[in-house]
């Protein structure tokens, strides 16, 4: 419902889709199944995106029927909180494991920390519809005004690839032997900042790789990298004992991830008011030492 009422607010695919965070084929896959659960068709999409007179109906009433929930969601979410302090939390897919746990280390006595797993895009769409309170993502992100953001950590990437590949016998990669290499990223709509970031830090060192037409998460890489010996990743060391796998260094040091901190401004929550203190106090976190 909330997908077709910002398609209905925008009358365009592509826009509604940046708005939700989310691809317009996934946008135009979603409108089609509500569709059929409304038993006929809500819009004409040729030659422009227009509501037909049930899509208009589903409009207005779909309005009004999300400004109630979002009330009652509001409302109930106050008078938890009036019981004990909770923290809605934004777990980012693939952090270091011991970054959420340092976090909760700061929160006050009592609180209560309430996660929601998913991508940067996820996590800024989670924040803005006032679903999490505060959020991980992967930087360089853009943010509305109304976000502040920190860096809290960092990690370091090299390359990930089959134990099969012929750059598995080196001990470290230079970046110019990557050029022509074919490398599968996370897709782009999940972290665009980062996926560009990236591709330019291969391009300034040298590595001239081809872009993989496939994208996956990072799980499904590690899966599927053993078995494509002429395919690349590029991944934190934490995977490098998986059978099938080698993980090196690049030659020159490491490509950097940083992770950061997102919250709405001003702050209500007296949790994030007390991370956000330490936050901006404080260096970007290390890993602890094993």
């Amino acid at each position: 419902m909330r997908y077709f009422v910002v398609l209905g607010e925008e009358l365009h695919f592509r826009r509604a889709a940046e708005r939700l965070f989310i691809s317009t084929p996934t946008l135009s896959q979603q409108i089609k199944v509500l569709e059929r659960e409304m038993g006929g068709p809500l819009l004409s999409r040729e030659p422009r995106v227009e509501l037909t007179a049930a899509g208009e109906v589903l409009f207005r009433t779909g309005k009004e029927a999300l400004r109630a929930v979002d009330a009652a969601v509001r409302e109930t979410r106050r008078a938890s909180a009036a019981g004990a302090p909770v923290l809605r939390f934004g777990l980012l897919n693939g952090v270091p494991p011991w970054l959420p746990s340092r976090i909760e280390e700061l929160l006050p006595p009592g609180t209560r920390m309430v996660l929601t797993g998913g991508t940067t895009a996820d996590q800024v769409r989670l924040l803005d519809d006032d679903e999490v309170d505060l959020a991980l993502v992967r930087a360089p992100v853009a943010l509305p005004s109304r976000f502040a953001q920190h860096p809290v950590a960092h990690d370091e990437l090299g390359v990930l690839l089959s134990a099969a590949h012929p750059l598995a016998e080196c001990d470290e990669i230079e970046p110019a032997d990557l050029t022509d290499q074919e490398l599968v990223m996370f897709a782009r709509e999940s972290a665009a900042g980062l996926h560009d970031e990236l591709l330019r830090a291969l391009r300034d060192r040298g590595a001239h790789v081809r872009l993989s037409d496939s994208a996956m998460g990072h799980a499904q890489m590690v899966a599927m990298l053993p078995l494509r010996p002429d395919v690349i990743g590029l991944s934190t060391s934490r995977p490098a004992d998986r059978p099938g796998l080698a993980w090196r260094p690049l030659c020159g040091g490491p490509l950097v991830v940083t992770y950061a901190a997102i919250w709405r401004v001003p702050v209500r929550n007296p949790a994030v008011r007390t991370l956000v203190s330490v936050l901006l106090g404080d260096t970007p976190w290390q890993p602890p030492v094993p």
